[in-house]
């Protein structure tokens, strides 16, 4: 199988190219500067592209089976651009023929309780409030989306980098807390999830997440 992963340089987008490749995946990282990706290894080719141009998601998408897109905004860049990627990124697939697409999210949009969405909750932190509406957008439009088999995953509450166990809980779109009331998983744990994801099939079309 053979798999793109845009913003491979990222803190997420880096564990899921390491997860691929430990299980046998074709990886390719998609990144803005190859120049500065390092890290050569059997099975990983490394191409340049800029995930907000429909031309270059479709050259980097083309042949594969899987898209993954760990894109989130880096210092500087305006949080409406989650929700703006959304276009380019469905478009290029289909010009590229690959129906596969995993979206990597935000807790935001995980219900506490029917109806209430985790970023809708009076203790929401404000500093991460404009991403989260931001995801909810994304959402919505990856939501509408007939065509691809898209996967929205949405991590815990806290995610740090970590032990990889393997051992984790998924859901559908209630945010999973633990029994000491924390909502936690660990980055190495979250790629787990999404390998899982591509190689399983079980969320097609569907928002899930994942927690301890």
């Amino acid at each position: 199988m053979k798999i793109a992963v845009f913003g491979a340089s990222g803190r997420i987008g880096s564990r899921v190219v390491n997860e691929a490749l430990s299980r046998g995946l074709d990886v390719t990282a998609v990144v803005r500067h190859p120049e500065n990706y390092t890290g050569e290894r059997p099975h990983l080719k490394v191409a340049k592209g800029d995930i907000f141009k429909t031309q270059d998601v479709e050259s980097c998408a083309f042949d594969h089976d899987v898209v993954v897109s760990a894109y989130n905004n880096t210092r500087g860049v305006p949080p409406s651009t989650i929700a703006e990627v959304a276009v380019p990124l469905i478009n290029g697939l289909k010009q590229a023929h690959v129906k596969r697409l995993i979206i990597v999210g935000g807790a935001g949009t995980l219900e506490v309780k029917p109806g209430l969405q985790l970023v809708d909750t009076p203790d929401f932190p404000q500093a991460y409030k404009t991403a989260a509406l931001a995801q909810r957008e994304a959402l919505k439009i990856y939501q509408k989306e007939t065509e691809l088999e898209w996967t929205y995953i949405s991590p815990a509450a806290e995610t740090a980098p970590g032990e990889r166990t393997g051992n984790f809980r998924t859901g559908g779109n209630q945010l999973i807390i633990d029994s000491s009331g924390k909502s936690f998983i660990t980055m190495e744990d979250l790629a787990v999830a999404i390998v899982d994801e591509i190689l399983n099939r079980q969320h097609v079309r569907q928002h899930f997440t994942v927690g301890y």
